[in-house]
């Protein structure tokens, strides 16, 4: 089984604003993957060492567990040099970065449109749904038109201190796409949703539950 995991290439939000990916969301979802026997190809608008959002650089402890995803995270290939393969899965994670870059980059849309219509799994945590929002299935149906969805919500953005920074409110316009949205009764707490075969978590602690859904549902189990 093979997984294309999809990262941003973005390193700035807005001025003094550095953003990147979010190594979490990341790393867990790697290892459980990895752990199951999935090969995981790694992959990025520019290619190359994927860049960390600074608050999420790793400590002495992550950089021991999680050595083998960071890595992978030096040798991204580009999306342009997969945009012919064919996976098992495609996963993005999130931090702000997806927002800059994949919310509007047709190589990784087209990707997922053939992959949508094959029934292949397509997965995202946190602001990686935001690849997703401009997508479209291949009938030219917004991607997430009647699809029950989750992503990091107004509230959360709020409490990161970054609602009126990011260019758009993933929540918002993950409704405005036609995501049935849901999301857990308080900010912060993990959270999973999956419809199909799509699977979406809403915040960094949903990582976990995340890879164990995005390997279970690869497994068929």
């Amino acid at each position: 089984m093979r997984a294309l995991f999809v990262t941003t290439s973005a390193v700035q939000l807005a001025p003094d604003h550095p953003t990147g990916l979010w190594l979490e969301e990341f790393a867990v979802p790697y290892l459980a993957a990895t752990e199951a026997g999935i090969a995981v190809t790694v992959a990025s608008p520019w290619g190359g060492p994927v860049p960390l959002d600074p608050k999420t650089a790793p400590n002495d402890e992550q950089r021991h567990d999680w050595a083998a995803p960071l890595l992978a995270l030096q040798h991204s290939v580009t999306l342009a040099s997969v945009q012919d393969e064919t996976f098992d899965a495609i996963f993005i994670p999130g931090g702000h970065g997806p927002m800059m870059d994949l919310a509007k980059d047709a190589t990784l849309h087209a990707l997922v449109a053939r992959h949508d219509a094959a029934g292949k799994v397509i997965a995202a945590v946190c602001h990686g749904p935001a690849a997703l929002v401009h997508a479209k299935r291949a009938d030219g149906q917004p991607f997430f038109q009647g699809r029950r969805a989750t992503g990091f919500t107004n509230a959360e953005e709020f409490l990161a201190r970054l609602k009126d920074v990011v260019p758009f409110l993933l929540e918002d316009e993950m409704k405005a796409s036609g995501a049935d949205f849901h999301s857990a009764l308080l900010p912060l707490l993990s959270h999973v949703e999956q419809d199909g075969n799509l699977i979406t978590g809403q915040n960094p602690n949903s990582s976990e539950a995340v890879g164990k859904a995005l390997v279970e549902a690869m497994s068929g189990r």
